[in-house]
């Protein structure tokens, strides 16, 4: 069963590093050409893949100066008499191109690189926490106070962007000055309490949950199959997306995604453990989506600032309100807690450390690379954990278990795929037969010029049929 779970990992991560590699491919063209002096400053480039945004609304890296924002900038020419645009070469100008140029080409090598970086960072931290969970309930079995104490580390977001603004960009405004800014996500007058409640509520029960269901998953399934039902987040958003947002929708995508949670209650039979983990995991998932979708609908503007201001303002409100939940469920004695002494704060720190840099990750990588990376991340971390458990826990995967992950993988692969990916790929299909047929005619055309030239010569006239 090692030979068919290394079977496993393999595909997965071939196919993820795939898609990575096209995005590496069409960054690539992009330097060629502008090295070798072809790209025109007044075209539009179009070889990068439609799915792969250069840029964010709020990004501070822009990697092609032609395209910021979705605004295309002309470079002026001089008309000629005839309506022709004529540039002038001069010394100058050929100077400023090539350094314009070459700030290109370093600043798409740098976020292709910072890219690669980041999905390497984005799977580890997400297969550490997942781990570290798993370790921490060999000892200490409390789902809900391990997610809230790991909640409350969110109000450390907004602290850590200040900071790194101040680094990057020497901030004048001190910390009470750029919160008060960043408060406008709120309204004109800022935050108030009313508003701190009606908004921040909704999204940090979504969150408690979220972490709650999955921390309750881990304790009825592998790291392996809660990451790969969990990666089912992606198609749950696209379907509430569709239905709240009207955007699009791949149902191949979905039935992928729902034939892999039934296989994988179907592994160990429709009772048990096996299937509660199953229908946990599926629960943190589906809460997932409605998060990021809510997200999206109310605060999909707001800039990387006001989302940490966002973040942190959760924290608090987990730190305010929720707490009173870890209490009651200690003394009712759901979860026995302990003495403080003989909490193992080290596997508590650890985690909460971990779960705080994956979600920084995620939602800074979204604003200074390309978005397909955080996801590409999120998927490698379901290879990432099945090596962990089969070579440290000696876990056996049945074949089921092994066909239904590899199904929700490939569901959530084909998500990342444009929106037309059936239709491009069946015109650059026929682009490759036309040209195949266009050389085939050109053979044909040049052997019939060769065979009457070797019919003058011997003598013989073709005469041609009415």
């Amino acid at each position: 069963m090692g030979y068919a779970m290394v079977s496993m990992v393999i595909p997965l991560w071939a196919v993820a590093w795939l898609g990575i590699g096209l995005h590496i491919f069409s960054s690539y063209k992009v330097l060629v050409k502008m090295l070798m002096g072809s790209a025109n400053l007044g075209e539009v480039d179009h070889s990068f893949p439609p799915w792969l945004p250069l840029t964010s609304s709020s990004s501070p890296v822009c990697p092609h100066p032609r395209l910021h924002q979705g605004t295309l900038i002309q470079v002026p020419g001089n008309a000629g008499e005839d309506g022709s645009e004529s540039h002038a070469e001069t010394p100058g100008s050929e100077t400023s191109e090539e350094s314009r140029s070459y700030q290109t080409c370093t600043n798409t090598a740098l976020k292709v690189l910072g890219g690669l970086l980041l999905v390497l960072c984005v799977s580890s931290s997400w297969v550490g926490t997942t781990q570290v969970v798993k370790l921490t309930f060999q000892s200490f079995s409390c789902p809900f106070f391990i997610s809230w104490f790991s909640s409350n580390w969110n109000i450390l977001f907004f602290p850590i962007y200040y900071s790194g603004l101040v680094v990057t960009t020497r901030e004048k405004q001190t910390p009470i000055q750029k919160f008060r800014e960043c408060s406008k996500l709120f309204g004109e007058d800022g935050m108030t309490l009313k508003l701190f409640v009606k908004r921040t509520a909704p999204f940090s029960i979504l969150w408690t949950l979220t972490n709650y269901l999955y921390l309750m998953a881990l304790k009825k399934l592998t790291a392996t199959d809660v990451s790969a039902l969990y990666c089912c987040h992606k198609a749950f958003v696209f379907l509430l997306s569709w239905i709240v947002l009207k955007d699009r929708f791949m149902i191949v995508a979905a039935i992928m995604a729902i034939t892999g949670i039934v296989m994988m209650a179907y592994a160990d039979g429709f009772h048990g453990d096996s299937f509660v983990g199953v229908a946990l995991a599926v629960g943190s998932a589906s809460t997932s989506a409605l998060y990021k979708v809510l997200f999206k609908m109310f605060l999909g503007s707001a800039n990387l600032g006001e989302v940490a201001h966002f973040l942190s303002t959760m924290g608090f409100f987990n730190l305010i309100f929720i707490s009173c939940v870890p209490l009651i469920l200690y003394f009712t004695k759901v979860e026995h807690l302990g003495s403080l002494s003989s909490l193992p704060w080290g596997y508590l720190c650890g985690l909460a450390g971990l779960w705080l840099v994956f979600n920084i990750l995620v939602h800074v990588g979204v604003v200074l690379t390309y978005p397909i990376l955080i996801s590409i991340g999120t998927l490698l971390s379901v290879p990432g954990n099945a090596a962990v458990d089969l070579l440290k826990h000696e876990v056996i995967f049945s074949v089921v278990r092994l066909a239904a992950t590899c199904i929700i993988c490939l569901g959530f692969l084909l998500l990342l795929l444009p929106e037309e990916w059936d239709s491009v790929t069946l015109r650059f299909l026929a682009n490759i037969a036309d040209k195949k047929s266009e050389e085939h005619g050109e053979e044909l055309t040049d052997s019939s010029v060769h065979t009457r030239s070797r019919s003058r010569a011997n003598g013989t006239v073709s005469i041609p049929l009415a």
